[in-house]
């Protein structure tokens, strides 16, 4: 009787110290969703305060889909997230074999690695747009004086170029991150594999592709399913940088979404677009989710 007593009491104290965490997650989480969803339900739109709220049910979501602004926005997105990750994962995984390596100063190195992720994305973002400032940047100057240019040009006025300079700014400042995290995951990797290898007379490239890759596949994956779901959100690099031009060059989703609720002040479309991107990097996370168990098993 006692230990049930005991038992009862260690229950109830226990769910006195959750509930506490359960109140503020149900406030600062679940409720500004319902809010959310709320709003994307209904036609609120602040430049138009007299017509009130109506409910439109799921027009706001079926405008959206219908606009060729929104798909052009995703292809942006897609592009960005592909091009960037691509580059981040190469450079990522080149610098992880470096520093796996015994060397003097690998230490120092790995130290000063951590430098352009620890920086905040506001200073990287304000950074690399003094770089290619058109009137005084340092990559005009640069390419200025190796003879590649004539002239100062503007990066960030040109749509193409515009896109793949904001590309460059968060390469440079999450490429050290991914590093870090394959690094992690080469070092969990036997030496004795590698002896036996060289042993049996495999070169660096059969090691590489029958040894590393294989065995680094779960850290790969799950480095690439982070990667994803964070630049498909990419907003903050981009409004510092470019503010989604020029001409929408660099219009991603996320940027879409914020012009819709807070410059053109229509919060119904705004929160449904909110809510697609949260069912675009859902349906993202599992899909992942379903490659990282295999990768797992094997």
């Amino acid at each position: 009787m006692k230990s049930n007593q005991y038992n009862r009491r260690e229950v109830r104290f226990a769910w006195l110290l959750i509930i506490p965490a359960f109140i503020f997650i149900g406030i600062i989480i679940f409720y500004p969703m319902v809010m959310a969803f709320y709003t994307s339900l209904h036609q609120v739109d602040l430049t138009r305060k007299a017509q009130g709220m109506p409910f439109i049910g799921f027009k706001n979501y079926i405008d959206i889909l219908k606009s060729s602004g929104f798909w052009a926005s995703i292809n942006r997105t897609a592009y960005f997230t592909v091009v960037s990750i691509a580059i981040e994962m190469v450079i990522g995984f080149l610098i992880a074999l470096l520093l796996n390596q015994k060397f003097w100063a690998r230490g120092i190195l790995r130290s000063l690695l951590l430098v352009p992720w620890a920086l905040p994305i506001t200073v990287d973002a304000i950074m690399w747009k003094w770089i290619f400032n058109a009137n005084y940047g340092a990559f005009n100057a640069l390419l200025k004086q190796i003879g590649l240019i004539d002239s100062y040009r503007g990066w960030l006025t040109r749509p193409w170029s515009a896109m793949h300079c904001v590309i460059v700014a968060d390469v440079w400042k999450i490429t050290p991150l991914v590093a870090l995290l394959l690094l992690a995951g080469l070092q969990t990797i036997p030496r004795e594999m590698y002896e036996a290898a060289t042993v049996d007379g495999a070169s660096w490239w059969r090691s590489l592709f029958s040894i590393t890759l294989p065995l680094l596949k779960p850290t790969l994956t799950v480095v690439l399913v982070m990667r994803t779901l964070d630049a498909f959100r990419v907003f903050d690099i981009v409004y510092i940088m470019t503010s989604g031009g020029p001409a929408n060059a660099t219009k991603v989703i996320s940027f879409m979404t914020y012009q819709e609720a807070f410059k053109f002040l229509n919060f119904g479309r705004g929160s449904a677009l909110a809510y697609l991107i949260t069912l675009i990097v859902a349906l993202l996370a599992y899909i992942y989710t379903i490659n990282i168990g295999k990768h797992i098993e094997y």
